[in-house]
This record gives C-alpha cells, sequence and structure tokens, in this order.
C-alpha cells in the first residue's frame, strides 16, 4: 500500500488514504446600517459559535473543506446568512456583514476548493500555502510560477513572465498602493528578497490578463497583495540556513489601533556556493516593514504603509570550470578571475490611505505615497579563460580536467553605474454600491525624478591581440594582419541623464449582477485614460495619450453542473517608464510610445466533487496583438531595451489548472500552459521573442502521514521548455535565434507541527505558550537538474568559433527551517 501511494505521489500527486480534521479562520467586524459596530452578535455554524465584542469584532474557527452555513443574528435585527461557504485549511476569510431591519439572504458564495468563485478572473491564493511551499527564493513569487501562464527559469530570481510578456510588463499593488522595484539589477543572484513579506500576507489574488480598468497600465498581469488587519497580539519568527525573520502584529485593547511589522534578513551564500564559480560572497539583503491602521471612527480609518530595503550585494568571484559539449566531443572552459563586484540597492517607500465611508453604499480613499531608491554597480573583474578538450579516461588521475587548450583569453569587466529615482503619487478611489451595482472611479498624479549615470565596458584580449567591436571601421584580419585602429572596448556605455516624468491617469468603471432566465449575469465595463509628458536636460519635451476600454462578462448557467464561463479584454497601452526610453548606447529617446495590446481571454471554472472531496478545474484561451512594440534583449534577469516602436507582435495560448484536496484537508493543483508569442521587427518577418516558452507544466503537492497528521509534506515541480536567448553581443536575432535548454525543477519540504491547528497543550506545558511551533527541513532541486539561464561565449583562436558555454545555476540544496508564533 505504501509503495502505490509513492508512485502516486511522484507520478500525478493525486490519490492518497486518511482523514483529518482540519480547520479555518472566519473573522471580520460586524455593523448596523449605520456604520456603527454591533456587540454581542451571535455569529454560529452547525458545530460552533461565537459572539462579536464591544467592537463589532469576531474570529470562529470553522471546519475546512466542506461546506458550512454561517447564521449572523442579533436582538432587532433580521437574521444575515451566508450560506455554502468552504474554506481551505487555514485559510483567513474576512467577512464583514451589515445588518439591518429588512432580511438579508447572502448566497452569492459558491461552493469552491477556495471558498468563492471569482467572476471577474482573479486567481486567489492561500496565505499559508505561500509561507509553507518551499523554494530557493520562498514566498508569494515562487507561488505564482507554479501558475499557467507565469514562467520564470531562475530559482534565485523574484521576477516572473506572464504570457509572453516580460519582467517589466507586471503590476504589483499591496493594499491598493503600487510598488517597485530596483532598476539595476542584472542578476537574479544579486536581487535579494522579494518586496511582499509573506508573513503579513492575508489575501493574495493574480490575474494573468484581461484585467479590469481600476488596475493599472500594463501589459501582463496584475498582482493584488492586502497585508494583514491583526485581531490579536501575535509574535511569529521564521529560522533557516537562508536567513531570519520576524513578525509582530499588535491590537489596542479598543481596537482601534492595529500594527504588523515585519524584518527580514536573508543571506544567498548557501544557494549561491552550490554554483560553480566559487567566490568569497558577502551579501546583506534586509528589510523592514510595518502596516498601521487607525479607526478614528466608523466612518474614517487611515492606513500607513512603510518599508525600508538595503541589498548590498559583495562578491569576490575566484574560479570556475564548468564542462559542456556531449558525450563523443566534451570540452572544458576554465575561468580564473581578479576583481571584485560591490553593489547596492537602497529601497525606502512611505505611503498613507485614508478611507472614508460615507454610508453603507459609498467609500473615499485618497492615496499618497512616495518611494525612493538609490543603486549603485560598482565592478571591476578579470577573467581569463582556458578552452579545452575534457580528459574523459576513467583511469585517468587527471579524468575530468582540461586538456588541449584549444583558445586562451582575458576579459576585463567594468562598471561604475548610479541611479536616483523618486517617484511620487496621489491617488483618489471611490465607489458607490447599489444592491448588485457598483460604479467606481479614481485619478491619480505621478510624478517621477530619474538621474541616471551610466558607465560599463567589457575589454577582450584573445592570444596577445586586442579584440575590437565587429563594426565596419573595425574589420581586419587579427592576428594574422595587425591593427592600427584605436583600442576601444568590445562593449561599452558612457551616458549621464536626467530625466522627469508627469502622468495624469483615471479610470471609471460600472459591475453589475442580474438574473437572465434564473442564470446568473455579471458584467463589467470600464475604461482608462493616461496622459504623460518626458522632460529632462538635453531631452526635448515629449507629451503623449492613451484611452484603453475594457470589459469582462460572467455568465453562471443554473445547471446542475457548478460552472462559470467568462469573456474578458480591451486595449491595453504601457507607457514607457524610465528603462523602456533608454536604449543600447544608453541614450534616451523621448518619443517612445507607449506599447498596445489587444487581449482577449475565454475563460471556463468548473467545480466539482470527487471522492467527496470539492475540486476546480479552471481552463482559459487567450489571444495578444501587440502593436509599438519595444523589443529588448534579456540577459539573467537585466533587460535592455533598443527604446523604439518598430516591431510588432502576437501571443496566443491554453492555460489548464486542476485544483483540489487530493489529500483530505489539504489543497494541491496540477497546471499546464503552452504559449507561443513571435515578433516583427521592421517587417523582417516574424520571430520568437525573448520570452517565448511554449510548454509549462507545474504542480503543488501537499501531503501528510495518516498515522500521524502533523509531519507534512510539500512539493512543488516545475517544468518549462527553453526559452530564446543566450546570444553573444552584437549578434542579430534573425541570424543568430537558439534556445537555451529547458528549465526542470523539485524543491521538496518536510515538516513536523509541535503546536498548531487542533494540536494545543495544558497551562502546566512548556509548548503552552506557543500558538504555533513547527521544524523542518527542506530540499531544493531535488533532482539536482542542471539548469542554465544564459551562456558565455568563448572564441576558439583556431577555428574562430564561438562556445556557447553554460552559466548553471544552483545544484541540490539542504536547508533547516523552524517557525514560531506565540
Amino acid at each position: 500500500m505504501k509503495c502505490s501511494r509513492l508512485i502516486l505521489v511522484f507520478a500525478l500527486f493525486g490519490f492518497t488514504l486518511g482523514l483529518s480534521a482540519q480547520t479555518a479562520t472566519l473573522t471580520g467586524i460586524v455593523l448596523n446600517k449605520a456604520n456603527e459596530p454591533l456587540r454581542e452578535v451571535n455569529i454560529t455554524t452547525n458545530s460552533t459559535g461565537t459572539f462579536s465584542n464591544e467592537s463589532g469584532f469576531y474570529s470562529l474557527q470553522v471546519t475546512a473543506d466542506e461546506a458550512i452555513t454561517v447564521t449572523f443574528s442579533h436582538l432587532g435585527h433580521k437574521n444575515a446568512v451566508l450560506k455554502d461557504l468552504i474554506l481551505s485549511t487555514n485559510e483567513v476569510f474576512e467577512f464583514n456583514p451589515v445588518l439591518s431591519v429588512d432580511a438579508i439572504q447572502i448566497d452569492g458564495v459558491t461552493i469552491t476548493p477556495t471558498g468563492k468563485k471569482m467572476v471577474s478572473g482573479i486567481t486567489s491564493l492561500s496565505p499559508e500555502i505561500v509561507r509553507n511551499i518551499p523554494g530557493a527564493n520562498a514566498g508569494v513569487e515562487n507561488i505564482l510560477k507554479l501558475l499557467p501562464g507565469v514562467s520564470s527559469s531562475n530559482e534565485l530570481s523574484t521576477q516572473y513572465s506572464v504570457r509572453g510578456g516580460n519582467y517589466d510588463e507586471n503590476l504589483v499593488y499591496v493594499n491598493e498602493i503600487e510598488v517597485y522595484r530596483p532598476f539595476l539589477v542584472r542578476s537574479a543572484q544579486q536581487e535579494g528578497m522579494s518586496f511582499v513579506n509573506s508573513n503579513m500576507v492575508q489575501n493574495v489574488r493574480f490575474s494573468s490578463g484581461g484585467f479590469q480598468a481600476k488596475y493599472g497600465d500594463k501589459l501582463s498581469s496584475v498582482l493584488d497583495i492586502t497585508y494583514k488587519k491583526p485581531s490579536e497580539t501575535n509574535v511569529q519568527l521564521d529560522l533557516s540556513f537562508l536567513g531570519a525573520s520576524a513578525t509582530v502584529e499588535t491590537v489596542s485593547k479598543n481596537k482601534k489601533l492595529s500594527t504588523i511589522s515585519g524584518i527580514r534578513y536573508r543571506n544567498n551564500s548557501l544557494l549561491v556556493n552550490s554554483q560553480e564559480t566559487n567566490s568569497n560572497f558577502n551579501p546583506t539583503f534586509a528589510d523592514a516593514q510595518t502596516f498601521t491602521t487607525y479607526r478614528f471612527s466608523n466612518k474614517f480609518h487611515l492606513d500607513f504603509l512603510g518599508t525600508v530595503s538595503i541589498n548590498d550585494y559583495k562578491n569576490e568571484p575566484l574560479n570556475r570550470q564548468t564542462n559542456f559539449g556531449t558525450i563523443a566531443e566534451p570540452k572544458s572552459l576554465r575561468i580564473y578571475y581578479q576583481g571584485e563586484e560591490n553593489n547596492r540597492y537602497n529601497t525606502v517607500l512611505g505611503a498613507l490611505k485614508g478611507n472614508y465611508f460615507v454610508n453603507e453604499k459609498t467609500t473615499l480613499k485618497l492615496i499618497v505615497s512616495l518611494y525612493h531608491t538609490t543603486e549603485e554597480e560598482y565592478s571591476d573583474v578579470i577573467a581569463q579563460y582556458e578552452l579545452g578538450d575534457v580528459n574523459n579516461d576513467l583511469t585517468s588521475d587527471s579524468f575530468g580536467s582540461a586538456t588541449n587548450l584549444r583558445g586562451i583569453g582575458t576579459q576585463f569587466n567594468r562598471a561604475r553605474n548610479e541611479l536616483d529615482a523618486l517617484i511620487f503619487n496621489i491617488t483618489h478611489k471611490g465607489n458607490h454600491t447599489i444592491e448588485n451595482k457598483v460604479l467606481e472611479w479614481g485619478i491619480k498624479y505621478t510624478h517621477e525624478d530619474i538621474r541616471d549615470q551610466l558607465r560599463e565596458s567589457e575589454f577582450i584580449d584573445s592570444v596577445g591581440f586586442f579584440v575590437r567591436p565587429p563594426l565596419p571601421e573595425f574589420n581586419t584580419n587579427e592576428p594574422e594582419v595587425p591593427s592600427n585602429s584605436p583600442l576601444v572596448a568590445y562593449d561599452g556605455v558612457n551616458a549621464i541623464n536626467f530625466v522627469k516624468t508627469d502622468r495624469f491617469s483615471g479610470f471609471v468603471q460600472f459591475s453589475n449582477r442580474l438574473s437572465l432566465a434564473s442564470h446568473d449575469f455579471h458584467y463589467n465595463i470600464g475604461v482608462r485614460a493616461q496622459h504623460w509628458t518626458i522632460s529632462g536636460e538635453d531631452i526635448k519635451t515629449s507629451s503623449q495619450f492613451v484611452i484603453s476600454p475594457r470589459g469582462q462578462v460572467s455568465l453562471k448557467p443554473s445547471w446542475k453542473s457548478d460552472m462559470v464561463f467568462r469573456l474578458s479584454g480591451g486595449l491595453y497601452y504601457q507607457p514607457p517608464f524610465y528603462r523602456e526610453l533608454r536604449d543600447a548606447t544608453g541614450t534616451i529617446n523621448p518619443d517612445v510610445k507607449a506599447q498596445e495590446s489587444i487581449h482577449l481571454v475565454l475563460g471556463n471554472e468548473f467545480s466539482f466533487n470527487l471522492w467527496e472531496r470539492p475540486f476546480t478545474l479552471m481552463s482559459e484561451l487567450y489571444y495578444k496583438r501587440l502593436n509599438h512594440v519595444n523589443t529588448y534583449t534579456l540577459e539573467d534577469v537585466r533587460i535592455r531595451y533598443v527604446a523604439n516602436n518598430d516591431a510588432k507582435a502576437y501571443a496566443y495560448g491554453a492555460d489548464l489548472r486542476l485544483n483540489g484536496a487530493f489529500v483530505p484537508g489539504t489543497e494541491s493543483w496540477v497546471s499546464i500552459g503552452y504559449l507561443k508569442t513571435e515578433e516583427n521587427s521592421n517587417d523582417r518577418g516574424y520571430i520568437a521573442r525573448p520570452s517565448d516558452q511554449r510548454l509549462k507544466f507545474g504542480v503543488l503537492f501537499q501531503d501528510y502521514i495518516p498515522e500521524f497528521p502533523n509531519f507534512k509534506m510539500y512539493l512543488n515541480l516545475v517544468y518549462n521548455t527553453g526559452v530564446p536567448g543566450g546570444s553573444p553581443n552584437y549578434a542579430d536575432p534573425y541570424v543568430y535565434n537558439t534556445r537555451l535548454r529547458d528549465y526542470k525543477r523539485a524543491d521538496l519540504g518536510i515538516s513536523h507541527i509541535f503546536v498548531g491547528g487542533n494540536r494545543t497543550y495544558q497551562k502546566n506545558h512548556w509548548l503552552h505558550r506557543f500558538k504555533e511551533l513547527s521544524a523542518g527541513f527542506e530540499i531544493f532541486n531535488l533532482f539536482n537538474n542542471q539548469n542554465s539561464i544564459t551562456n558565455t561565449w568563448v572564441r576558439d583562436v583556431d577555428s574562430k568559433q564561438q562556445f556557447a558555454v553554460p552559466n548553471f545555476m544552483t545544484s541540490r540544496v539542504f536547508n533547516l527551517r523552524l517557525r514560531m508564533r506565540f
């Protein structure tokens, strides 16, 4: 039996034995029609109940993964009934009912594994899954990469591409506040941590296309994060070989003031030292965040979000040996380094959000935020390489070492890049609700002030002669014929830019839910507009305007089957940000237009019970047609734009995800995605875009031992086909368009829960002080796959052939982890 189960776990991860009672939490504030809190409201389910306190607050543990009915009753008010609610294990679901003298029957929550069906096409992810699933860079983005249509082939990076877009095409919000990432990061191991602190997250919502007008102007996706508003005081610690974090939740006695604050530290040495390059690695990745809410009254709440992040990356590479090629013709690259990299990225974000509840139908919001980043890239690295064959004689003492050297050379990379960016936003939003109709609107002003100094160069010396750029003015027959042309860096950029951008944007959208011949029908129509002006020193002033209509419709037929059909789309624009204005030489082109994309997404969501457990099958077909495309190249995570609009492109594909309780009391899923995206630059014909990742397969699986349910297993698997990339400098993508190898990775986590869920201890036990306590281990890259993100290009002096030497990423790594909450 155990053998059969093991086979199923590693094949389809779906069918196991055992059952244990799991719980979720329903929480919120009960109000009356005057928006005043109601105390002593009786909240009951079939098996449990509680009362609201003097501030109207309640918290109720309910059974997870099965349909429940929750009733809110209070003397002098009619009952409010929340029907057919299913919550995932450990999910925290916030529900704030308004009791009236009229009868209320709340039945909009439909049976699904995640508690509710999202007619807007937004995927909702469990925060507990985000916190528990292992990964080299665990967090929200680690889970997103397991969704269909979301791709990343670099475990150290928190960046991701969605349905053919690049890293710059994704919107990220925290409590409706737009957040940004550093500009100059070029290597994933320099990134440090995600902006989002997973331990502070309450809700995670994600849209991979066809999103509503209330979201901003980007081409690909929206990640909408909600930080917690604590209901009680907690302290949480998370310790591992990769770093540590501490999170503190506090609530005042009168429940008016609540804060959640987190401090994180991360050190990637464990992961980086598993790579082929030996180095002295001394990184410091640390940040502090706080989210505070003060309820001045029932009508006015004020939120504050503050973050400080310090990423100090120091690396002194020493040596590297990479064996590549084929079994019949193995090759070896050995590199000896001198010098070091010293990069620093410091960011600060402060934001205030005022919420004014005019009445139970109308809410007004004002959001002010200021983001500041100072970034430095200082590096001087000399690399001397030897290219040769590999000794494959198993009996030889020098087995695996380089022989028959065919190329010797030196490469010197130097960078002195500095950037200072200040981004100010002020936003007004509002909404008005009448029965099932919702009107939402917003207006926003953004000021961007960028000061950038770009100085970097690459010099190459091959067997005693200087290698110049392969440009007509340097076209010589070296080394046979000496060259008298000046010594010029093989690849160099030198520019100073001062750029300011002023943006005015706004939106209005209308949603309605109604019944058509007993079928539930929901629609949302909206429009966005943006006007921006670019100016700066030695830059001509340029202004542009775009308007973006969007819409979504959904239909839930009155069938026995629980099914929803969705159609969404519109005209989407991405006005250029600073990096999109800067070409490969560092020159600013203020006339770069907004990239334009027509989205069309057709989706279906089918919920059903299998083995007496809930499952949901979600499928989407999508098509994008892009104009005014700003082409780019991608090296590791660094994007370099051409800064023009001379291309058009398209993307189409299909996404499929089966989500449910494969094992009772847990949530797992299997996702499959197909994508094809190509671009046509200057009518030269269509070729694959850098993000053309044809096939995606992802698995998230949770399990436990039936006899010992506190032993948990978390497993994620990713398979991505290779993307175009790794071309040498100056290569024409129409001539040289190869693909990197496929990306295959598995991360495994096993933990034991000492305290948590249904496991508690008496007051006289030393574990009573803990609300949660777990310990375990993680194995990253379980099968030790050799994945690569870029190639190093090395010349053979004799044949003048260039060899693509893969830059392998992290190998198998073991990590210990301890989590506690008290």
